[in-house]
């Protein structure tokens, strides 16, 4: 499924006091399936999967039975429907995407501010409610908007619902991602948060400790470079981190232009202690699943 398509399911969730009560009325407390004993990890680094790492037509189910036979924690970009599921094979939502936010209509839309929060704080309860860590939110298209007034807008928003999210212990995550590629699997055209000054500034003007950034390495490597460095300099306000390879958004393997191996202990030596989730896309004919078990083998250090 591809994140659009996702979030044009999830926005439905705006009117969802009915959403949490459903999904926990049915989410199983412990795992109820048998999962081949896990590879052992050293787990300074807790590692997380996307539905794309995998094979075409596998069902969400057999994705979920292999990530945790790999000894992943869990999966970003998960709903309401999607989290029995995770439960049933020990797995958590790393991050949850439901409400009304979308990439081209995000917090930017100083206009339909009144109209998003009521969904944005549905989605903050229903992720609360299941204990989950995360939710993101979404800067969305500047359509012409300058990013002051967009970075403007960004911190209105969240100044609405942060204390929603301190309170119920759930973190808001903005990701900056690139606008250099207009294909949706390798950019966000338009994105008004695409470059990492921009998010890290939205971020410290909100000043909470529950809205913090997605550093997409990938993300950052297209538009600012210098990756480490900037995983260095900002990682007081990181709490997230993906993966994927530069060029192509392809496998995290040697044939790339960024370490990931040398970006993990890069994580371990400044005390990182959130997720990270593997955001690549498989590379045509080869074994995703084996490829899925390499980029989780290079960052376990």
């Amino acid at each position: 499924m591809k994140r659009r398509d996702f979030l044009t399911t999830t926005a439905a969730l705006a009117s969802a006091p009915l959403v949490h009560g459903a999904v926990s009325a049915q989410a199983p407390t412990q795992p109820t399936a048998p999962v081949a004993a896990p590879v052992a990890r050293k787990g300074r680094i807790k590692q997380g999967a996307m539905r794309f790492n995998f094979a075409p037509g596998t069902s969400f189910d057999e994705m979920c039975r292999q990530a945790a036979s790999l000894g992943l924690v869990g999966f970003d970009i998960t709903g309401p429907k999607d989290w029995p599921t995770l439960k049933k094979y020990g797995l958590i939502s790393t991050v949850s995407i439901l409400g009304p936010l979308t990439q081209e209509d995000g917090m930017v839309r100083k206009e339909l501010h009144d109209t998003l929060e009521p969904g944005v704080r549905a989605a903050i309860d229903a992720v609360a409610a299941e204990g989950y860590p995360n939710l993101g939110v979404l800067g969305g298209q500047r359509k012409g908007l300058s990013y002051e007034e967009g970075a403007d807008n960004l911190v209105a928003f969240l100044n609405r619902v942060k204390g929603q999210a301190e309170d119920k212990h759930v973190t808001l995550l903005l990701e900056m991602v690139n606008s250099k590629y207009e294909d949706p699997n390798l950019g966000r055209k338009d994105s008004v948060c695409d470059h990492l000054k921009f998010a890290v500034d939205v971020i410290k003007r909100v000043n909470s400790p529950r809205v913090k950034l997605v550093f997409d390495a990938y993300h950052v490597a297209i538009m600012d470079g210098d990756v480490a460095a900037n995983l260095r300099e900002n990682i007081q306000h990181i709490s997230h981190f993906h993966t994927a390879g530069v060029p192509g958004r392809g496998p995290i393997d040697e044939t790339q232009e960024l370490n990931y191996r040398f970006l993990a202990h890069t994580l371990v030596e400044l005390g990182f202690t959130g997720y990270v989730v593997h955001e690549y896309r498989p590379s045509k004919g080869g074994d995703p699943l084996k490829e899925l078990a390499r980029a989780i083998e290079i960052m376990d250090v």
